[in-house]
């Protein structure tokens, strides 16, 4: 309950070790997120990071008994606000390093896909916010409009753990409310995720499976919903290696069918029916308008019984069930954006008007749910060294008590091989008198060498 009297020492114990495990501080100075004087940027990013762990924001800390331990708010602002960090390369840096520890623990054979989807960010009570539009919500029941952006991201699953891995706020062209600042230096990073985002989504997402890709994080598939099953954004991301799963709905899109284009209605009059398979109703074989082979599987809407959905994937080797169960995964992204919305303050922290203050806190966001996925998964996975510790105990129970302490004998000797001739002899000396103590019944399952000894 006691207060340390460190001003920096700001995370708790749990977090200092997910901290120093991560090494987040070291792919912070990887990034060029550091200052030459003044708060160190690793103070400033725990100091923001803690805030949602403390149940206040960065206002009603400042009002408090202990405003007088943190720095003036210019200092974080500053901080938010440098076009030249590279948040880009930090979030991409940890979430590579994190995805590598997860994928020891995840089963070789189990499939990992990369999730591309968008959700909104809004900012209708703002007026001057760089690059502000007028964006429309096509996922949400009330299909409204909105002042904000269009929240691109990109995400890795293996069906238990997701983590977000890039993002861009998406701006438009057409509809934009403000532009870009002139007072912004486009040598930096900050100009640079500013043209990003006046691009459009199919545009940025190839580039962004490419870092991931080259970043070192292993997928097999890339899942999206129906608003990105696009035949050039298909193709493109099966050059780069990987297929493509993904719900698609009747739109202008053509399917050739034995030298004929036809509909996705008119495809799935065409496609065969499969039979004994709960919820799936036909699959066919055919290929998109610019020639990419597909396979799309028919399966019956939940919502509405009377009415089918279309699921395609560019690998034709996968059988219906395996690719309804693989989509299934793509609900990882959707959980994301619900829990940085209601539980990690996502767009409601800090009200900055800068561009890069928004896209310096979303990066901190999402490195709190990288952070809390880390501790989900070694606390529930079986694997770790909690589920090793009992499974040992289960094995020992199972041994026989005169072959475990025949091992325990035998481990003894080993490490005494090790040993220098003083510490030898002492362990030596405390052995035998053990052994002495011991009942004779026990004395013949020992090694008789050591007996002797």
């Amino acid at each position: 309950m006691i207060d340390q009297n460190s001003q920096y020492n700001q995370l708790p114990k749990e977090l200092n070790s997910v901290f120093s495990e991560l090494k987040i501080n070291k792919h912070l100075r990887h990034a060029g997120i550091k200052k030459s004087f003044g708060f160190g940027c690793t103070y400033l990013f725990q100091l923001i990071f803690c805030l949602i762990f403390q149940h206040k924001n960065w206002f009603s800390l400042l009002d408090s008994k202990k405003a007088e331990k943190y720095p003036a708010k210019d200092a974080v602002y500053r901080f938010l606000n440098q076009s030249t960090f590279n948040w880009r390369r930090f979030l991409l840096l940890l979430s590579s390093f994190t995805i590598h520890k997860v994928d020891v623990l995840t089963d070789k054979s189990r499939p990992k896909v990369l999730i591309v989807d968008d959700s909104s960010y809004d900012r209708n009570r703002s007026k001057k916010v760089e690059l502000l539009a007028r964006c429309f919500d096509h996922a949400s029941l009330k299909m409204r409009f909105y002042k904000g952006f269009r929240m691109l991201t990109l995400g890795w699953s293996d069906g238990h753990t997701f983590m977000p891995i890039d993002f861009s706020l998406l701006s438009s062209k057409n509809a934009q409310i403000n532009g870009i600042s002139k007072q912004i230096d486009k040598r930096t990073c900050g100009y640079q995720r500013r043209k990003d985002a006046l691009l459009s989504a199919p545009e940025q997402i190839p580039a962004m499976i490419k870092r991931a890709l080259a970043s070192g994080i292993n997928a097999d598939y890339v899942l999206m919903d129906s608003w990105f099953t696009l035949p050039p954004l298909v193709k493109a991301i099966v050059e780069q290696g990987l297929g493509v799963i993904g719900m698609v709905k009747e739109t202008k899109q053509r399917y050739n069918v034995n030298g004929k284009l036809v509909s996705l209605k008119q495809l799935y009059c065409l496609a065969v029916p499969v039979q004994s398979k709960k919820g799936i109703l036909r699959s066919i074989h055919t290929t998109m308008s610019n020639g990419t082979p597909i396979k799309v599987v028919f399966i019956q809407n939940r919502n509405k019984k009377s009415e089918w959905l279309a699921i395609l994937s560019t690998d034709c080797t996968l059988s219906e069930q395996e690719i309804v169960r693989i989509y299934g995964m793509r609900w990882d992204i959707e959980v994301f954006f619900k829990t940085t919305k209601s539980l990690l303050k996502l767009q409601k922290e800090f009200q900055s008007r800068s561009y890069d203050g928004l896209i310096s806190h979303t990066t901190i966001v999402f490195v709190r749910f990288i952070v809390l996925s880390w501790q989900n998964r070694c606390n529930t996975d079986q694997r770790t060294i909690g589920g090793l510790f009992y499974e040992l105990c289960d094995e020992v129970n199972e041994l026989d008590w005169a072959v475990a302490l025949q091992q325990l004998i035998e481990f003894l000797q080993d490490a005494l091989e090790h040993t220098n001739k003083k510490i030898k002899k002492l362990i030596q000396s405390q052995l035998e008198q053990w052994i002495s103590g011991l009942p004779s019944y026990i004395k013949a399952y020992l090694p008789i060498s050591l007996c002797e000894s």
